[in-house]
């Protein structure tokens, strides 16, 4: 059986936010091994998930959602081994991430419940914000890991509360670019400039970094995804999946609309692609 190495690291799913993570960590002077099912050329790329997980004392997924999660566990689960401690910040459902702590356990492998946010800008910046669930001792043990490529955590309990903390979170942002969407319409049938209630709201109390983020993509019409449509929509789909007994009107309605466009062919570009059947007419 290889021997771990403290400093070498695998990295799982190598799109916006993975790939960023694993040039930082490569210039920060960890050893880096990654796979991703679409082969992406990047230093440490190995060619199988498997191969990626020997010797490495941490792993990161950085994958899409559950499927693509249960896959990669399906092919390296033959490789892990006691000691290894396992992350996964994809964003997934409550069912799954509490699966992949139970399949890490009977393995002798530790696992954190680590998502987080930030898109594109963060993580090429090491400004990503973790949020955790699990124990202390294996936070501690990657609090210099997870500092190359953030600003930060938030210990949020056992594992499964970060869980329920980033589809909370996603919540909240979800049905605010709606809002900002349809405010946006409304507005502008009206009369009203773009400019002109983008700086209404900058002097609102409804103003934050997300509207300032993306109102200016609404206006402009430029869609390039930070966050996309479909992960969004995914997303919508998890939380539902918390609210038994719960109310919840606006996520249900928000859900409905993200699942339409992405089905639309809308779903690859950012979320805040929801403005753009609004104004289609103009093009």
């Amino acid at each position: 059986m290889s021997a771990l190495i403290d400093n070498r690291v695998a990295i799982f799913g190598l799109g916006i936010i993975g790939s960023r993570a694993c040039l930082r960590l490569s210039e920060a002077g960890w050893q880096v091994a990654c796979w991703s099912r679409t082969r992406r050329s990047l230093l440490g790329e190995v060619n199988s998930a498997g191969e990626a997980v020997t010797g490495a004392a941490i792993l990161s997924i950085y994958l899409k959602d559950a499927p693509a999660v249960k896959d990669l566990m399906e092919r390296i689960e033959p490789f892990l081994r006691p000691g290894q401690l396992l992350l996964n910040h994809a964003t997934l459902d409550l069912e799954t991430t509490l699966w992949l702590a139970d399949r890490c356990a009977a393995l002798g492998c530790g696992f954190l419940d680590a998502p987080f946010t930030g898109s594109k800008l963060a993580a090429q910046n090491g400004q990503l914000y973790y949020y955790l669930g699990g124990d202390p001792e294996s936070i501690t043990r990657v609090r210099n890991y997870l500092a190359v490529t953030s600003r930060g955590y938030l210990h949020c309990g056992d594992i499964g509360t970060a869980t329920v903390v980033k589809l909370t979170t996603n919540l909240i942002s979800a049905c605010t670019v709606q809002a900002m969407a349809e405010s946006l319409a409304i507005a502008t049938h009206h009369g009203v400039s773009a400019e002109c209630l983008m700086q209404a709201v900058g002097e609102n109390a409804c103003a934050s970094p997300l509207t300032a983020m993306k109102f200016p993509a609404m206006v402009e019409g430029v869609y390039e995804p930070h966050f996309s449509l479909a992960n969004m929509a995914k997303d919508t789909r998890y939380m539902l999946a918390l609210t038994e007994g719960i109310e919840t009107p606006a996520l249900t309605a928000v859900s409905k609309r993200m699942e339409q466009l992405t089905h639309d062919g809308l779903g690859e570009f950012d979320y805040s692609v929801v403005a753009k059947p609004y104004f289609q007419h103009h093009e």
